[in-house]
């Protein structure tokens, strides 16, 4: 081969492995960051329902299947609420009976496939928990985002912020107990949302960017009679919380923050994500590289607003070592450098978002001995 030819022949060769590797990084970026709200987390398996009876579902044995606690089950048109495993309930090796409290969706057959959901309701605050609200509109910075109002007499205003594979009905799991407290609850949607407009690339940024939404629904609280306000989010809902706390322009009324699963290191989660969507392994820095230059994430800002130096109100944390999609020692380090402002209450056996449905009671315990001293 002449030396010109060779070196042509060269050049696109590495023109195609370059084109190549970019859309191998795409491909992995779109696997953890093309948002999917209110669909179940990626890795989630899907069960089979095998029976029902009368406050009672037989599911596939699976370790998800046998979670202590109260999920939803989500499958297609359907969506149902279950209660503990019922060990004493005759069934097969294979199987798992769980508790099925109610089916607010569908009909739940034999032969359903179904996921757990951290997620126990659908509706509104009206049909799913009988409490009055008002539907309004959030001016955010791309346009109005829709928000549930649930009001009550405190002029501290709690404001509630759904995260990964749930929508603003996953509030709802708490939204009773906060209302019990007599505390004004805003549950906003955010960027991607339903009903709510879509980030310009189409991507997640996991709350580096989704935090001005937030940010505008702090504005909006304390122009409609807020005069505090406490950030309550779950995963990347907590990211926008820290973010909020640390550079909102009203971060002066912020008086309490609490983190369920907290979205603490970007690229950790990135890698969770994509793996848990069957991103080859070798993939996976690409995925990263790729990430951050199509969504301008920056990390740092990530890690700044999760330092635990920068933190000036109470905190509480809650969290445990079985999320492997924000792994939890970062909440840990978090509780142990800042002890005298954070409080870590941590939940075995629940996956990612899910630390109140495998113990409503303490969670909801731990949570009151948080927020008394804040009312």
């Amino acid at each position: 081969m002449r030396p010109a030819t060779a070196t042509a022949a060269a050049v696109t060769t590495l023109i195609g492995v370059g084109a190549a590797t970019i859309a191998a990084g795409r491909y992995a970026s779109d696997a953890a960051l093309r948002p999917r709200p209110g669909r179940p987390l990626p890795g989630e398996p899907r069960l089979t329902v095998h029976a029902t009876a009368a406050g009672q579902v037989t599911l596939t044995r699976h370790l998800a299947s046998l979670r202590p606690g109260t999920y939803g089950l989500q499958g297609p048109d359907v969506h149902a609420v279950v209660g503990p495993v019922l060990d004493d309930v005759p069934h097969s090796a294979d199987t798992v009976v769980r508790r099925l409290e109610s089916v607010s969706l569908g009909i739940l057959d034999r032969g359903s496939r179904v996921r757990l959901t951290p997620q126990l309701h659908t509706g509104t605050p009206a049909t799913a928990l009988g409490l009055d609200h008002e539907d309004m509109d959030i001016q955010g910075e791309l346009g109005e985002m829709p928000a549930w109002f649930v009001p009550a007499t405190r002029a501290t205003w709690v404001i509630a912020v759904h995260g990964l594979g749930t929508t603003r009905a996953h509030t709802l799991n708490v939204m009773g107990f906060l209302h019990g407290l007599r505390l004004p609850v805003l549950a906003p949607a955010y960027r991607g949302d339903p009903g709510a407009p879509r980030p310009a690339d189409g991507l997640g940024h996991l709350g580096d960017s989704e935090w001005r939404d937030l940010d505008a629904a702090i504005r909006h609280a304390v122009r409609h009679g807020a005069d505090r306000v406490i950030l309550y989010g779950w995963s990347t809902g907590a990211s926008m919380a820290l973010h909020a706390a640390a550079n909102s322009g009203l971060r002066d009324r912020i008086t309490g923050l609490v983190l369920d699963s907290p979205v603490l290191d970007w690229e950790t989660t990135l890698r969770a994500l994509a793996t848990a969507r069957r991103t080859p392994a070798p993939l996976l820095p690409l995925a990263v590289r790729a990430a951050q230059g199509r969504t301008g994430v920056h990390p740092d800002r990530i890690a700044e607003a999760a330092d635990a130096g920068g933190l000036r109100v109470p905190t509480l944390l809650l969290h445990g070592p079985d999320d492997h999609l924000a792994p939890w020692q970062g909440s840990r380090e978090l509780a142990a450098r800042r002890p005298e402002l954070v409080t870590l209450h941590t939940v075995a056996e629940a996956p990612h978002g899910a630390m109140w449905n495998a113990d409503p009671h303490r969670y909801e315990e731990a949570l009151r001995r948080f927020l008394t001293p804040l009312l």
